[in-house]
C-alpha cells in the first residue's frame, strides 16, 4: 500500500571513523611455506606438535623386558617350535641377522602405575624390518613394518593391571622391500644386511596431537594443492596459520582450541566414520587394498608371513574403523593362511561374513597374462573361484590384476566364462610411449565378448590416501563424459602391510573438506568393489569400448627374462595336458585306476603359483627363482609317477629303442598325425594315425637312396635338401629357402636368416623387465665359426656351426631338415646349445622372408594376435617386441611364413624381417639371471596360403613330439591296443580344421573324483574344451566311443549351461571366430 517502513539491515554502528593500524595483504608463499613448522622435524621439532605427541614414554626394565631366540639358518619355525626354546636376554640398540634370517622375542610388559590411566597406551617397536607380534597362547595380533612405519600396536586395557602380560614378537631379517643394498630396491639383496632394533618401549600417546597432526596434514595439503585463485586455498592457508598461531608448546589445552579451529574447515563428524553419512553424493570410492607380490623381491616363503602380518593388521583395523572395506585377492594366498596361521584365517573369514574383507579377483595368484597357455588362464579362474566358493561360500565378481604387465585379448571372454563380468587394472598408467585414454570403458575380447573395465585415475593400487590422492582422482579422469566416478584403492602395497590408521584418518578430513568447503571431489568408504560396478553396470551400454589386449608400452624384457622359468612353464602345461588326458582314458577303461586328482591339483597349483607376474615374467630375486625351480621338478617327479600307473592300465611302458614290429607311438594331439620318428640310433619309422597309440610301419625309400640330403656345394656352402624344401647354408646361416613345390624363395637376395644378433640392453631402470627402443640401434650381427655335417641318415640331415659370441659365450647349432611326409608340410628345425655368460646383452636370431604385410601373426591364448610390422604411428612402434606362444607367422595373399619355437616367448617383427628372442642378461634383480646353458629349439615353416589349421598344428606338434612305447605282456594278448588305436573322443574329418580340441578332463566334482571341497555330483562325467583357433565361424562334429548319456554345454567352473543335443555318439560344434567352448559328457 506504500508508505510503510522496511526493516534493513543498516552498516555496523562501531564501524572505528579511523584506522587504528595498518593491515597487510597475506603474502600467500610466505604463510605457505610457513605450514611446515608446526610439524616439521629440524631445529622446530622440540618446540612445535611433534613435542607434545606422546605425554610418556618408558623403556627398559622392569617395564620392557626382552630376550630373544636366534633360528638356526634362514628356517622360519612356527610359534610352538620357537617358544620351545630358551631364551636369552637382549637390548634395545643390538643388531640381529643376517639377511633372512628369523630372530623370536619374548617380551614382557609391565606398564608403570603413572600410565596406566593414560588415554592411549601403545607399544612402540622398531627394529627397522618386519615382524609379527603373537600373543602367549600362540596367535597373530599384528604386523609390524619397521622404519618408523606401522611400528605401534594397542596395549590391551588388560594390560592397566600391573601385572606382567607377555606377548612375542617374530623378527623377520627383511625389510618390506626385501635386502637390496644402497636404497635401490631392485638391485640383488645383500645377504649380510644386519638390522638394529631401535626401540622397545611403552608409549602414552596424546590422541589430540595425533589427530591434530592429521587435521593439520589435510587442510596444508588444501593450502598447497588448491588452485591459488580459489577462496578454498586461500580459507585453507588461513586457518593453517590461525591453528599455527593458537598453538602453545607449553599448554596441552591449547591443542583442543587448534582442534576447534580446524573444525572450521573439516566439519565437526571427522572424528568418526559418522562423517560420511552426510548423504552428499561421492564420486570416488575408496576400498582398503594390500598387494602381496607372491615372490618379488624376497622368496616365496616370506610372502606366507607378509600373509598373515597385513591381514592381521586389517582385521584389527576393522575394529577400530568402522568404515573400512578391504579387498584382497589371491586364492593362493588364502590358503596358505588356512593351513599356516589358522586364528588369523578364523578372524578374516568371520570378516568376510561380516562383508567387509572382500575377497576378490577369482584367480589362484595375479598371474602373467601374457605367457601362461589359454589353459593356464582357466585353471587360474577355476582353482581361484573354487576355492573362494568352498571357503566362503561366493564367488568372485570382479577380476583383479594391478600390477600385472599386459593383458591378453581373451580375458574378457574367459573372465564371463569363470562368472565375473568386470575387471581392474592400472598398470597401462606406466605406459613410457602413450597414454592409455580410457578410465572406464567396455573392454572386448577376440570373440567380441566383453568386461566392464575400470583403471583408477588416481593412477596406483598403493594410495597412500593422501590429499593429492583424491584429488587426481578426478583431474586424471578421462571418462568424465560417460561416469565420473572412480576406485581409490589405498593401502601398503607390493611388499604387502596394507591401510594404515592414518591412511583411515586422512580420508576422513578429506570427506569432511569436500562436505564443509567443497572443490575436494567427494570420497566414500564403507562400499565394496562389486558395489561400485553394480552402479558402472547399469550405464555400461553408453561405455566406450576397447577391441582386443590391453598391451602394456613397458616390461617387454619380460617376455624373455629367466629362460628356464619359461620353458619350464611350457613343458608343465603340455605334460599336465597329455597326462588329463591319459588319466581320464584310463579312468573309464579301467574301474580300479582312481583319476589322480589330488596330484593334479597339487602340479596345478605350483604351476599356477609359478604363473605369478614377477616368477614367470622373470623379475623376481634369485632365492625365487630357485624356489620355483624346485617346484617344477616337483611337477615333473608327480608327472612320471602318474604316467607310470597310467601306463599300466594303457597296457604300454617306455623304452630307450624298439623295432618297428614292437614299437608304438604315443599321441595326445586330436588329429591325424604321419610322422618319422627314431626307433634307435640309426632306424626310424613311420607312426602314422590319430589315436593315441599309434602303430609303426617301415619307412619306405628307393634302393639306397635317402629321402633328404646335404652335400657340401663349396668351402664353407651346403646344401640340404628333400622332396619340398631346399636349403643353402652359407657361413652357418641360412641364404636360402627355396620352396620347391611353391616354386619360390623365401629368403630375399642378398639376406641372412637365422642370424644370430646381439643388442646392447641397458634400459633407463628396470633391468630385469625392460627393454628399450634404443635396443635396437645396437643391433650387431654375430659371424659364425666353420660349418660341418653333423649327421646323415635315410630320414635326416644335419649341420652343425660354432659361432662365437664373446671369450665367454657361444652358440652351437645344428641346423636339420627331416625328410618330406606326403600330406605333411616340411620346415627347418634349427636346435641351439647356448653358453651364455654376458652381461646387459640381448641376444635374438632374425629371419628376412620375401613376404610383405602391414600385420604379422601372433599365436595367443586360445586365438591369433595381429600387430603392425611398421613403426607408422607411436602407438605401432610401441609394439617393437611383443609376446607370442608357439609360432609367429607373416603371411600375404598365397603365401607365408611361420616361425616355430618350444619354449620362447619374445618375438619382432619389422618390415619382412621376422625376429625371435632368444636370452637376456640383466644383472638386477637376479645377479645370475639367465647365466649357463641352455638349449632351445625353432623351426621355419614355409606354407603355402594364409595362415592356417597347418601352421596351428604344427606348432602343437613341434612342441608335443611323438613319443615311442613298447607293448607291455598285460596287453599283448587283448584289443587294447587296437582299441587305443581308435581315438575314444575326437572331431570329425568333416569338422573344420581350425577346431582345436584342447583339453580332456574329469568333471572336478565327480563323485569318484572329488576331494570334498565342494558338494559331488552324481556319476561320472568328462569335461572338453574346444575352440576356434583361425578367427572365423568354425563348425563341427564331436564323436565318442565313450557310453555317454547326455551332453551339456558348461562355462570353465563346469556350471551347466545348456542342454546339446547328442544322438549315436555324436554332437555338433557350432563356434564363433575365437570362441572357447566347454562341453560336459555325462557317462551312462
Amino acid at each position: 500500500m506504500g508508505g510503510e517502513t522496511r526493516a534493513q539491515k543498516g552498516p555496523r554502528s562501531d564501524y572505528p571513523l579511523q584506522a587504528p593500524r595498518p593491515v597487510g595483504q597475506m603474502i600467500t608463499n610466505i604463510y605457505r611455506d610457513r605450514i611446515n613448522q608446526l610439524t616439521a622435524g629440524g631445529q622446530y621439532d622440540r618446540h612445535n606438535l611433534n613435542a607434545l605427541m606422546n605425554e610418556a614414554v618408558v623403556s627398559g626394565e622392569p617395564h620392557v623386558q626382552l630376550s630373544v631366540w636366534h633360528a638356526p639358518g634362514q628356517t622360519r619355525p612356527s610359534f610352538k617350535e620357537a617358544t620351545s626354546h630358551e631364551f636369552n636376554r637382549t637390548n634395545v640398540g643390538e643388531w640381529f641377522g643376517p639377511s633372512w634370517t628369523t630372530h623370536w622375542f619374548k617380551v614382557v610388559l609391565n606398564v608403570p602405575s603413572d600410565l596406566r590411566d593414560k588415554r592411549l597406551l601403545e607399544l612402540h617397536w622398531d627394529a627397522n624390518n618386519e615382524g609379527l607380534i603373537w600373543n602367549e597362547h600362540g596367535h597373530p595380533l599384528q604386523g609390524l613394518t619397521g622404519g618408523n612405519e606401522r611400528v605401534e600396536w594397542i596395549l590391551p586395557d588388560s594390560f592397566r593391571d600391573g601385572e606382567e602380560h607377555v606377548i612375542y614378537i617374530e623378527m623377520a631379517c627383511n625389510g618390506m622391500f626385501g635386502n637390496a643394498p644402497g636404497g635401490d630396491s631392485i638391485q640383488p639383496p645383500d645377504p649380510n644386511r644386519y638390522f638394529r632394533l631401535d626401540r622397545a618401549e611403552i608409549v602414552a600417546v596424546d590422541p589430540d596431537a595425533r589427530q591434530l597432526h592429521i587435521d593439520y596434514w589435510i587442510i596444508g595439503d588444501a593450502a598447497r594443492e588448491f588452485p591459488q585463485d580459489s577462496w578454498e586455498q586461500h580459507k585453507a592457508l588461513k586457518t593453517c596459520n590461525e591453528i599455527l598461531e593458537a598453538f602453545d608448546v607449553n599448554k596441552r589445552e591449547s591443542l583442543k582450541v587448534c582442534r576447534k579451529i580446524a573444525e572450521s574447515y573439516l566439519g565437526s563428524h571427522i572424528n568418526s566414520s559418522k562423517v560420511y553419512d552426510s548423504g552428499k553424493e561421492p564420486v570416488v570410492f575408496g576400498i582398503g587394498h594390500c598387494h602381496i607380490d607372491s615372490c618379488w623381491l624376497w622368496p616365496f616363503a616370506e610372502t606366507k608371513r607378509k600373509v598373515a602380518r597385513s591381514w592381521s593388521n586389517q582385521c584389527d583395523l576393522m575394529d577400530r574403523y568402522p568404515e573400512l572395506h578391504f579387498a584382497c585377492s589371491q586364492a593362493q594366498q588364502y590358503k596358505w593362511l588356512k593351513e599356516l596361521y589358522p586364528s588369523v584365517f578364523h578372524r578374516v573369514k568371520k570378516k568376510v561374513a561380516e562383508g567387509r574383507f572382500h575377497p576378490i579377483g577369482g584367480s589362484w595368484v595375479e598371474h602373467d597374462t601374457n605367457m601362461p597357455s589359454g589353459e593356464s588362464l582357466v585353471r587360474q579362474f577355476l582353482y581361484g573361484q573354487r576355492f573362494y566358493e568352498s571357503n566362503f561360500g561366493s564367488r568372485c565378481q570382479t577380476f583383479w590384476l594391478p600390477d600385472t604387465f599386459g593383458y591378453s585379448s581373451q580375458l574378457p571372454q574367459l573372465c564371463r566364462l569363470a562368472g565375473m563380468s568386470r575387471f581392474l587394472t592400472q598398470k597401462l598408467s606406466w605406459n613410457n610411449i602413450n597414454r592409455f585414454p580410457h578410465t572406464t570403458f567396455n573392454w572386448v575380447a577376440l570373440d567380441g565378448t566383453q568386461v566392464i573395465c575400470h583403471m583408477p585415475p588416481s593412477e596406483t593400487y598403493t594410495a597412500e590416501a593422501h590429499f593429492g590422492d583424491v584429488k587426481r582422482s578426478m583431474s586424471q579422469h578421462k571418462s568424465l563424459d560417460q561416469d565420473a566416478t572412480s576406485l581409490l584403492v589405498f593401502g601398503k602395497g607390493d611388499g604387502g602391510g596394507g591401510p594404515t590408521w592414518q591412511h583411515l584418518e586422512k580420508l576422513r578430513r578429506c570427506r569432511g573438506v569436500s562436505d564443509t568447503v567443497g572443490m575436494l571431489p567427494r570420497v566414500h568408504l564403507g562400499n565394496s568393489v562389486d558395489d561400485f560396478f553394480d552402479k558402472l553396470e547399469r550405464k555400461a551400454d553408453s561405455f566406450v569400448t576397447w577391441y582386443g589386449e590391453l598391451y602394456f608400452e613397458l616390461h617387454r624384457g619380460t617376455y624373455t627374462t629367466q629362460s628356464n622359468n619359461k620353458r619350464n612353464n611350457r613343458k608343465s602345461e603340455i605334460v599336465l595336458r597329455d597326462l588329463e588326458l591319459l588319466a581320464t582314458v584310463a579312468s573309464i577303461r579301467d574301474a580300479s585306476y582312481k583319476y589322480p586328482k589330488k596330484e593334479f591339483d597339487t602340479m596345478w597349483e605350483m604351476v599356477l603359483l609359478c604363473q605369478f607376474h614377477d616368477c614367470l615374467p622373470g623379475s623376481s630375486i634369485e632365492m625365487a627363482v630357485h624356489e620355483s625351480m624346485e617346484m617344477y621338478a616337483q611337477v615333473f617327479k608327480i608327472a612320471e609317477s602318474i604316467f607310470k600307473d597310467v601306463s599300466v592300465v594303457l597296457g604300454v611302458s617306455r623304452v630307450q629303442t624298439t623295432t618297428v614290429v614292437d614299437g608304438i607311438a604315443l599321441n595326445t594331439l586330436p588329429w591325424h598325425r604321419k610322422e618319422v620318428i627314431d626307433i634307435d640310433e640309426n632306424e626310424a619309422a613311420v607312426a602314422c594315425g590319430n589315436g593315441l597309440l599309434l602303430k609303426l610301419r617301415t619307412l619306405k625309400t628307393s634302393q639306397d637312396d635317402g629321402l633328404v640330403s646335404a652335400k657340401q656345394a663349396s668351402k664353407g656352402v651346403f646344401v640340404l635338401e628333400n622332396s619340398q624344401l631346399r636349403v643353402r647354408v652359407e657361413g652357418g646361416v641360412i641364404t636360402s629357402l627355396y620352396d620347391r613345390q611353391a616354386e619360390r624363395e623365401i629368403i630375399p637376395k642378398g639376406q641372412k636368416a637365422n642370424q644370430y644378433v646381439l643388442f646392447d640392453d641397458k634400459p633407463l631402470y628396470w633391468q630385469a623387465w625392460d627393454v628399450e627402443v634404443y635396443h635396437l640401434d645396437t643391433r650387431k650381427p654375430l659371424h659364425s665359426g666353420e660349418t660341418k655335417i653333423h649327421e646323415i641318415k635315410r630320414h635326416r640331415v644335419s649341420l652343425i656351426t660354432h659361432t662365437k659370441i664373446s671369450d665367454k659365450s657361444s652358440i652351437n647349432t645344428i641346423i636339420t631338415l627331416g625328410a618330406a611326409v606326403e600330406g605333411q608340410q616340411s620346415y627347418v628345425e634349427v636346435a641351439s646349445t647356448v653358453e651364455w655368460h654376458e652381461t646387459m646383452k640381448f641376444l635374438k636370431v632374425e629371419f628376412p622372408v620375401d613376404i610383405r604385410n602391414t600385420e604379422a601373426n601372433y599365436e595367443t591364448q586360445f586365438g591369433i594376435v595381429r600387430r603392425p610390422t611398421h613403426y607408422n604411428t607411436s602407438w605401432d612402434m610401441a609394439k617393437f617386441e611383443v609376446c607370442s606362444h608357439r609360432f609367429a607367422d607373416l603371411s600375404e595373399h598365397g603365401y607365408g611364413v611361420s616361425i616355430l619355437n618350444d619354449s620362447k616367448y619374445g618375438f619382432a617383427t619389422a618390415g619382412n624381417v621376422m625376429r625371435l628372442s632368444l636370452l637376456r642378461s640383466p644383472k638386477a634383480p637376479d645377479a645370475h639371471a639367465d647365466m649357463g646353458t641352455h638349449h632351445i629349439r625353432w623351426g621355419i615353416l614355409p606354407h603355402q596360403g594364409a595362415l592356417s589349421h597347418v601352421t596351428v598344428r604344427k606348432a602343437f606338434e613341434f612342441n608335443n613330439p611323438l613319443k615311442f612305447l613298447s607293448a607291455t605282456a598285460r596287453s599283448s594278448s587283448t584289443t587294447s591296443l587296437l582299441e587305443l588305436a581308435r581315438p575314444p573322443v575326437y572331431l570329425t574329418e568333416d569338422s573344420s580344421p581350425a577346431l582345436i580340441l584342447d583339453t580332456v578332463k574329469r568333471g572336478e566334482d565327480d563323485e569318484d573324483v572329488s576331494r570334498g571341497e565342494l558338494p559331488a555330483k552324481e556319476g561320472r562325467s568328462v569335461i572338453l574344451r574346444i575352440y576356434d583357433s583361425l578367427g572365423g565361424r568354425a563348425r563341427g562334429t564331436v564323436a565318442t566311443s565313450w557310453d555317454v548319456s547326455r551332453v551339456c554345454k558348461v562355462n570353465l567352473l563346469e556350471d551347466e549351461l545348456e542342454e546339446v543335443v547328442f544322438t549315436e555318439g555324436k554332437f555338433a560344434v557350432d563356434l564363433r571366430a575365437f570362441e572357447v567352448a566347454t562341453f560336459k559328457l555325462q557317462l551312462a
